[in-house]
């Protein structure tokens, strides 16, 4: 997974990072409207936290940019400004959530995790696909009602694939999701988990669709 952080504020900013990575949610920290609009272009991501009051900007600007291009991606707006025609632009313009600051850390992770689900089309904590059942939030993985042991990378996997079960995922995409930037997997590194998963999973439980990726198949 991988959050969009567009806070201009020093201090909360990377208050935020160190809880996101805490919750095992990494994140992009950028300071500037047009920062986030660039890094919109460059990622593909799982949820937008945004603030309003930008050095260059509101963030309602973004916000509007996103929903008009029929950008999908979860919204949460963190803002001071409290006044109701604030919260109804908002929401009325495609923002899943309002918070607003001061907040407490675990309300927005919470939030966070609701959002992504909805995105999803999950309803529950964990994200169900046919006997697999994933919870992001607990870092479980149980299969058939029985815990299952996968590797924090296996974990990423299994998270990326479900989230957009019946859908094929590039092979590109997992490597720039599941490895981080710092980290440059071998050329069989991705296969070799996508098996390892399959042993655990069965054959079946995800397929190669050649030349693009991985298909996690929605019963």
């Amino acid at each position: 997974m991988k959050i969009l952080l567009i806070e201009d504020d020093l201090d909360l900013g990377a208050a935020l990072q160190r809880a996101l990575e805490q919750a095992h949610l990494p994140s992009v920290w950028v300071r500037r409207l047009a920062d986030g609009m660039a890094q919109l272009q460059a990622d593909e991501l799982d949820c937008v936290l945004l603030d309003i009051n930008l050095p260059d900007g509101e963030g309602f600007t973004l916000l509007e940019h996103l929903r008009r291009s029929q950008h999908a991606v979860p919204v949460l707006v963190m803002t001071a400004r409290d006044a109701l025609d604030d919260r109804l632009r908002a929401l009325n313009g495609g923002a899943d959530d309002y918070v607003i600051k001061p907040f407490m850390l675990p309300e927005l992770i919470a939030r966070i995790h609701v959002a992504i689900r909805r995105s999803a089309g999950q309803a529950a904590n964990a994200w169900q696909v046919g006997a697999l059942a994933i919870d992001p939030q607990q870092q479980t993985v149980a299969l058939g009602g029985s815990a299952l042991a996968v590797t924090p990378r296996e974990f990423a996997i299994l998270c990326e694939l479900a989230r957009q079960a019946g859908r094929v995922v590039r092979r590109e995409q997992l490597l720039q999701r599941v490895w981080s930037g710092d980290e440059e997997p071998s050329a069989g590194a991705l296969e070799f988990q996508i098996h390892a998963l399959r042993r655990k999973l069965g054959a079946e439980a995800i397929r190669t669709v050649r030349g693009v990726g991985y298909l996690m198949p929605r019963p």
